[in-house]
C-alpha cells in the first residue's frame, strides 16, 4: 500500500518542495566524432588543391618566360576556376565530416 501525504495549503506553500520518489539516473554524453585538423587531410581535397596549385606554378613559369598571351588565358580561366574549386571543396568538406 502507498503511504498518504497530507498536506495543507500553508505547508504546501511554505515548505520546501520534498524529495522526489525515484532518484535521478546518471547522464553521460560522449562525441563519438571528435574535432579533427587531421579531417583536412582528405585525399579530394589535396587533390583539388594539388590541381590548382599546379596550374598557378605552371601560370609563373609560364610568366618566366615571357609567354605573355598564354598567361593571360590561363589567368581567365583561373578567374572562374579558383572560386568554384574552393566552394566545391568547402562544400564537400562540410557535406562529407560529420561533426
Amino acid at each position: 500500500m502507498r503511504k498518504k501525504h497530507d498536506s495543507t495549503f500553508q505547508n504546501f506553500f511554505h515548505k520546501p518542495s520534498f524529495n522526489p520518489s525515484t532518484k535521478p539516473r546518471p547522464f553521460k554524453a560522449y562525441s563519438f566524432v571528435p574535432f579533427s585538423p587531421l579531417a583536412m587531410l582528405d585525399p579530394t581535397i589535396l587533390t583539388i588543391g594539388g590541381i590548382v596549385l599546379g596550374i598557378a606554378i605552371i601560370e609563373r613559369i609560364l610568366e618566366r618566360w615571357g609567354v605573355i598571351d598564354l598567361v593571360d588565358q590561363f589567368a581567365k580561366v583561373m578567374r572562374f576556376i579558383l572560386p568554384v574549386a574552393f566552394y566545391s571543396a568547402l562544400f564537400y568538406f562540410f557535406a562529407t565530416f560529420i561533426f
